[in-house]
């Protein structure tokens, strides 16, 4: 199923400011918001598009991006934009204080009732951070996608208690501060009357259990630092400062929490000889005066190959030969760009005395004037006079 745009889903135009994106957040997020629609799975959905939407739009520089490559090449969007799947966990850790406002409090509890913004799944501990990591990626891999292959040195899942944190599942005692419900209830006076609300239990950080017999490896975290090698399938079309997500390679979180997710950005190396601009590639061609003044046949380099082009005689330097299709393909698969070969012709600094004078025999002929040239080809001589 093709995702929507983010812009209708939050019904703004492409002009909205940052401020009318956000209101719009604020008024599905309150609409949608799981505490007021209990058990409602399509509500839940639309919760979470909304804020993949708002995480993009919000953000200058994943707005630019999705603007110009659509879902592919937003910030979060490997494989199809926004976070590839927000949690819930996600949502409320990163949007939580959507609301703003004076305050310490969470306005997610000023809204469902204290705590149900970041309240962490009942059994789940805390969600593990993401990481950033660079990939360097030459012309060659740009123009065709590739497959890159990286270690990554971060927390991964305790392979002794699976995660788990514990000895063996026996090692639990029910929390006494919240009874194993996750959560605690407080009851204030205000001027209103009294307000209850709820939040997640500071002694079992909402698990509702707390455990008797640590894992002697990860010593209850549930994870220990290591390392994995991960598969990354690059598309073709990116670019130098693009950013992809690959959702839940991250950090493993702690007993059981969601696993942050893997930031990659791309790093682009120079080519030796051709020069990347947006979808098409530049090549210098470096001729020399007899080379554009006989016309000749030349190889040139191509991604991937070569490709030959044939000078005409006269060629005039800055002349420009366009290779179609030779470029770089468009990350939101529209077309593919070309390979513009520039003309340049060479000037040699040393002459020996034979080139000296036959070279002063002919810059007196009228062929080699260009104010000769100009009045008996006014035409083609206007571009480079005027």
């Amino acid at each position: 199923m093709a995702k929507r745009d983010y812009y209708e889903i939050l019904g703004v135009t492409k002009s909205a400011s940052g401020d009318e994106i956000k209101k719009a957040y604020r008024k599905l997020a309150l609409q949608f918001h799981p505490d007021r629609n209990p058990g409602d799975k399509a509500a839940e959905e639309k919760f979470k598009e909304a804020a993949e939407a708002y995480d993009i739009l919000s953000n200058d520089e994943k707005r630019a991006r999705y603007d110009r490559f659509g879902h592919q090449g937003a910030a979060g969007g490997f494989g199809g934009g926004g976070q590839g799947g927000m949690n819930m966990d996600d949502i409320f850790s990163q949007f939580g204080d959507i609301f703003g406002g004076g305050g310490d409090g969470n306005p997610f509890e000023s809204f469902f009732g204290g705590g149900g913004g970041r309240r962490r799944e009942k059994g789940r501990g805390q969600r593990g951070s993401n990481l950033r990591v660079k990939v360097k990626m030459d012309l060659e891999e740009i123009a065709n996608g590739a497959q890159k292959k990286i270690k990554v040195k971060k927390h991964i899942t305790c392979d002794v208690c699976s995660g788990i944190g514990a000895k063996d599942s026996s090692s639990y005692q029910t929390c006494n501060t919240c009874n194993g419900s996750g959560v605690v209830r407080k009851v204030t006076q205000t001027f209103l009357g009294q307000m209850a609300t709820t939040g997640t239990c500071p002694t079992c950080e909402g698990e509702g259990k707390i455990i008797t017999n640590k894992c002697t490896k990860c010593r209850g975290e549930g994870r220990v630092y290591g390392e994995e090698i991960v598969s990354i399938d690059i598309p073709a079309g990116v670019s130098e400062g693009i950013q992809l997500s690959m959702n839940g390679k991250g950090n493993a979180g702690v007993r059981g929490g969601y696993p942050g997710d893997l930031l990659i950005n791309i790093e682009e190396t120079p080519h030796p000889e051709l020069k990347r601009e947006d979808t098409n590639v530049v090549y210098h061609l470096y001729l020399n005066f007899a080379e554009v003044a006989l016309g000749t046949q030349v190889e040139v380099p191509t991604i991937g190959g070569s490709a030959k082009i044939k000078i005409p005689k006269g060629t005039q330097s800055g002349k420009l030969f366009r290779l179609q299709g030779k470029g770089i393909p468009s990350l939101n698969g529209y077309g593919k760009g070309d390979q513009i070969v520039e003309v340049q012709v060479f000037t040699p600094q040393d002459l020996t005395h034979e080139e000296t004078e036959l070279l002063e025999k002919l810059k007196n002929s009228k062929n080699f004037s260009p104010a000769a040239q100009k009045e008996k080809n006014k035409g083609f001589f206007d571009k480079f006079f005027h």
